[in-house]
């Protein structure tokens, strides 16, 4: 066990050092033109990453003052959408319902990225939002995925381990997010 948690926190380190800051500093950047066009902030995710986006939601409106929504916070919505048209195309149903433009921005949380197998539900919105003109950000790893793809700014979780892809990437989803929440700054900064 002590080998274990040795290990785990060494992999960690590493990722910190790995992360690309520069394209922290273009997600921040964008967010930040983001708030001062009042545009609206979209975060999608299934699973942890799910989880990681209702409470980015948070701290995207209280600190930084951005209208920001998690599709899945809303479980009826989801529910009834995946009951009535499919678990595919929850997300692009929930962004035109919302009736997304060019100064919105998605923001995608996922392990992989999403492909023609997995994550179909957030490669549809990521396909819909590239018809919008919406700016896309993703925070991803292993390859990227289609996120990598499709994204204006894809931060990679580098994969240190291939046992620890899912708790190191849904993991540093946490830990990005509120460095770009402080990195925007206060809604009065």
């Amino acid at each position: 066990m002590t080998e274990y948690i040795k290990r785990y926190m060494e992999e960690t380190v590493q990722i910190a050092r790995e992360i690309d800051r520069d394209k922290l500093k273009k997600a921040i950047e964008i967010l930040s033109h983001l708030r001062s066009q009042s545009g609206r902030l979209f975060i999608l995710g299934v699973g942890g990453s799910a989880a990681n986006a209702s409470h980015a939601v948070n701290d995207f409106r209280k600190i930084n003052g951005i209208e920001a929504y998690a599709a899945t916070d809303n479980v009826s919505e989801v529910t009834a959408r995946t009951n009535d048209e499919g678990w595919e195309t929850v997300f692009v149903e929930f962004l035109r319902t919302s009736k997304l433009n060019e100064k919105d921005v998605i923001f995608i949380l996922s392990v992989g990225g999403g492909s023609v197998k997995t994550s179909q539900n957030l490669v549809k919105a990521m396909e819909y939002a590239r018809l919008q003109n919406s700016k896309i950000i993703s925070i991803v790893s292993r390859a990227g995925g289609k996120a990598k793809e499709y994204s204006d700014v894809c931060i990679l979780v580098p994969v240190v381990n291939e046992d620890l892809v899912t708790p190191h990437a849904e993991g540093w989803q946490g830990i990005l997010l509120h460095l770009i929440v402080k990195g925007i700054g206060g809604k009065n900064d």
